[in-house]
């Protein structure tokens, strides 16, 4: 992929447990192609930031050349990784949008048991967040209702819908024709 160099891009976007267990993840970057370098990467990351505070506010920190913002909160660890030339402000925000958005998804019971049960939001609220590394919004309100499919018209084009309006309107026309 050919991106302008003013363009931020996420390099993966990663929701592991208290024991560093991956829950959801979203990689874009070439280095981390496969699920074994993935998973080192995964492993390395958790044992390098497991021991902070990052509890309260998102920490910020360098490690094998990339940038890591990361937030715990109860047992789930958010992450969000950029080169090391990315600003460090615009993956912070990537960071709040994707915590803030899967808090208003969960109705603010954000836990492992409660993600998992309700993956699909999460894993959706990462694609509104993310397209191959481009950011493409960082308001939670915004990515909260898209993934909820609230305010989805019916008379959008196809071409002009979320991924989730689109769902939502194949499931509309469906359950009509099976009325009929």
């Amino acid at each position: 992929m050919d991106v302008d160099p003013t363009v931020p891009v996420v390099k993966n976007l990663l929701l592991l447990d208290s024991e560093g267990k991956r829950i959801a993840v979203k990689y874009f970057a070439p280095e981390w192609s496969t699920v074994a370098a993935q998973a080192n990467f995964e492993k390395s990351v958790f044992s390098k930031t497991s021991r902070t505070n990052a509890r309260g506010e998102a920490e910020i920190t360098m490690f094998d050349d990339v940038i890591v913002v990361y937030k715990f909160i109860g047992d789930l660890m958010f992450y969000v990784t950029g080169s090391q030339d990315e600003n460090e402000l615009i993956l912070y925000n990537v960071l709040g949008g994707f915590f803030e958005s899967i808090s208003l998804l969960l109705r603010g019971a954000v836990e492992k048991k409660t993600v998992l049960e309700n993956l699909d939001l999460a894993l959706l609220a990462m694609d509104e967040i993310l397209d191959g590394g481009l950011i493409l919004e960082t308001d939670p309100t915004t990515i909260a209702s898209r993934v909820a499919m609230r305010g989805a018209e019916s008379d959008v084009p196809l071409s002009e819908q979320t991924f989730s309006q689109a769902l939502a309107s194949a499931k509309e026309q469906l359950a009509r024709s099976l009325l009929k």
